[in-house]
Formats: C-alpha cells, sequence, structure tokens
C-alpha cells in the first residue's frame, strides 16, 4: 500500500491534522482520552498563540489510500536555541499506527523540514514546547491520564526509537494520595512542624479573582526556581498569561496556595482539577451545548487533580520546606475532601524534587520520555 506523507496548512489543513488523533486513537479500547480539540487547536495557532511569535511550525500527515494513519509536527523555537546557544528543532503532536514505515517517514519530514533552518538536531516530542503538553508515556500505561499530560499506547517507543532517537530526558508523574485522614507519613510531619518553627512561612490561598495580577508575581518566582533545569525556557508575559487564562477555569484554588515571608512570595503550588475525569464521556472532542453544560455542572465535583506549577525560590530550598508543601497540600486536599493530585512532570534528574518525593514514601508511577536524534 503506497504511503503519502503530505505538508498542511490553513484552515482544513489544520482541521484535518487535529482529526488524525481520532483516527489513530479512538475506538480502540485504550485509555486515551480525547482531548478538547479548541486546545489542540490553539496550541498549533501561529496567529493567536503568543508562542508562535518566537516559533515556527510545519504540519504532516500520512495517509494510506486516502486513509489518515499518522501525523507529527515540526517546530522551530527560536527563543529556545537563543536561550541556549542550541541548534535544535523540535518534533510534536507525533500519532501513528502501529506501522515503522510511517513513523520513519513521518519523522524524516519533520527532520528535512527543520533541516531546512539549520537546526542539527531533533528532540521531542514537545507540544509545541516544554511549557506546554510534552514526552512519550513509557512506563504507566495502565494509569488514566490527568489534565494535559499525553498517553499513547506502547508501541510508540519502539516506533521512535526504530527511527533512530534515543532517550534525552525523563519525565516522572507521582501520584500524592489524599482521601479522608492527612496523607503523609508521621516523619514528614515531623518535618515540617519543624520548618514551620525555624521559618516565617505563611500559607494563602490563590486569588483567582486577581488572577492576572497573581500569575505576574507567580512568574518571576517560577522563571527564576526552574532556571538551568533541563531544557527550560523562560515564557514570555504573554505566554505565561495565555496559558494561565486557559486553566483559570480547572484551577482548584482550594487545594492551590501560595508561601510567603514578610509578605512576599517565595513559593506557590498550583493545582488544576483533572477535567479528563469529563472529557473521557465526550468523545467527539468538541464543545457542543451538551459538553459544555456537562462540564459546567461536573467540574466542581472533581476531587482529583494535577500539580501543574510548583516552585520554590533559591535561597528556601535547603531549609527544609518541601516537607512542609507537602503537609500543607496534605491539609488543604483533607479540608475539601480531595482523592489526591498528580504532580507531573518531575524531571528524571531533578534530585531536589525526586528525592523529598521518594523520602515521603512515594514511587513515580508514569514515566514520559522525550528523545533525541
Amino acid at each position: 500500500m503506497t504511503l503519502r506523507i503530505e505538508q498542511v496548512d490553513g484552515r482544513s489543513g489544520v482541521a484535518a491534522f487535529i482529526d488524525a488523533a481520532w483516527k489513530v486513537q479512538a475506538g480502540r479500547g485504550t485509555l486515551w482520552v480525547p482531548p478538547l480539540r479548541a486546545m489542540v487547536k490553539d496550541g498549533l495557532d501561529v496567529r493567536g498563540n503568543p508562542f508562535y511569535r518566537e516559533a515556527d511550525r510545519a504540519l504532516f500527515l500520512a495517509r494510506r489510500r486516502g486513509e489518515v494513519v499518522g501525523r507529527i509536527a515540526a517546530v522551530e523555537n527560536r527563543w529556545h536555541n537563543r536561550h541556549h546557544d542550541d541548534r535544535v528543532g523540535f518534533f510534536g503532536f507525533f500519532e501513528c499506527l502501529d506501522d515503522h514505515e510511517t513513523a520513519r517517514e513521518l519523522l524524516a519530514a519533520a527532520e528535512r523540514w527543520l533541516i531546512a533552518r539549520g537546526l542539527t538536531t531533533v528532540r521531542g516530542p514537545m507540544s509545541p514546547s516544554m511549557n506546554h503538553e510534552c514526552g512519550l508515556l513509557v512506563d504507566g500505561f495502565d494509569a488514566p491520564p490527568v489534565l494535559m499530560t499525553p498517553w499513547n499506547p506502547p508501541y510508540y517507543g519502539s516506533l521512535v526509537e526504530g527511527a533512530g532517537y534515543a532517550k534525552a530526558q525523563d519525565l516522572l508523574g507521582y501520584w500524592i494520595p489524599a482521601g479522608d485522614k492527612l496523607a503523609v507519613p508521621d516523619r514528614v510531619r515531623r518535618l515540617a512542624e519543624r520548618a514551620l518553627r525555624s521559618t516565617r512561612v505563611t500559607f494563602r490561598t490563590l486569588d483567582v479573582d486577581v488572577l492576572q495580577q497573581e500569575a505576574r508575581k507567580v512568574l518571576d518566582l517560577y522563571v527564576e526556581a526552574w532556571s538551568g533545569n533541563w531544557g527550560f525556557v523562560p515564557p514570555s508575559w504573554d505566554e505565561f498569561w495565555h496559558t494561565a487564562r486557559d486553566l483559570k477555569s480547572v484551577l482548584a484554588a482550594e487545594f492551590s496556595f501560595v508561601a510567603e515571608v514578610d509578605g512576599e512570595i517565595v513559593g506557590f503550588m498550583l493545582i488544576a482539577r483533572d477535567i479528563n475525569v469529563l472529557l473521557r464521556d465526550m468523545p467527539s472532542g468538541r464543545l457542543w451545548p451538551t459538553n459544555l453544560v456537562r462540564l459546567l455542572l461536573g467540574l466542581k465535583k472533581i476531587m482529583r487533580g494535577r500539580v501543574v506549577l510548583l516552585g520554590l525560590r533559591s535561597e528556601y530550598r535547603n531549609r527544609g520546606l518541601f516537607p512542609l508543601f507537602a503537609y500543607e497540600a496534605a491539609r488543604r486536599a483533607l479540608a475539601i475532601n480531595a482523592e489526591g493530585a498528580e504532580a507531573s512532570w518531575v524531571l528524571g534528574d531533578n534530585e531536589a524534587l525526586v528525592a523529598p518525593l521518594e523520602a515521603m514514601g512515594l514511587a513515580a508511577y508514569k514515566r514520559w520520555r522525550i528523545y533525541q536524534k
């Protein structure tokens, strides 16, 4: 059967590109959760999404006998390359049937587009960047995906590796349980109480009514906290606010908090409700009126979430505040009877986060991989 790779764009091309995920994933009895098509479209919107002010992308579809069998995006992130003094290009939005030829040709098309722009390394998946959805699931296939995290069949890793790609970095996911008791070990509680006595840290609930002002304060700390981490590129204010505004409706404000010392923000933990609980029952991914009503009515009933942002000012990292953060999150979870939250993504080599999580008796239950060639 003849395989054809075509570059697409424009309104109809983007629509076909988005729909390709349903062609590959839907109806196969997997844990894949249909995303909201509007959110995927936003991630590809070169005119409306601030990310593309310093980036560009090309979209490719694979067809056999006219039927879509895969897709890929090639992304040139100029801001990443200036920030890291790199010549790296990216691939993302990857979906493919279990067919090595299709995967190789899709990746080759993305590579050619990136090489034409003078880039010498390809890394991914990034959809479209590390500040968005990224990584290929390589462990934890039996756990359902949470908000803004990818799920793919196990064969995806073999497809990418078969095209000459190798591991660049792993991203970890930890499930932090809650429920009807304070879900932290006694040792963590004692450490938290000691840290509380030795610091002047106070916690307050994130104020979503003035989210723009809160976001401006959080952005500075986020950039400082993550600076130097593998692959991190500080987002512009417009890009950060674009994402924060989209998340506003799903933020679990009573579960999120800001840590302050003498009125200055020194850390934060932002948790979003896992709307995948609702999206898995909306197979079309379209915001039809019935789906919109279902989202509005069901959102507040979701008692599980994802830690979407976590930051701690550098001078406070070695002062025992992580157990205090864990204790505060557990206390808040108990107060609202939350089920728990997934902490993702944690860089596989980030011992400053991995060690405290494992000291709490937690183990990574999901692993995503970023590949490079």
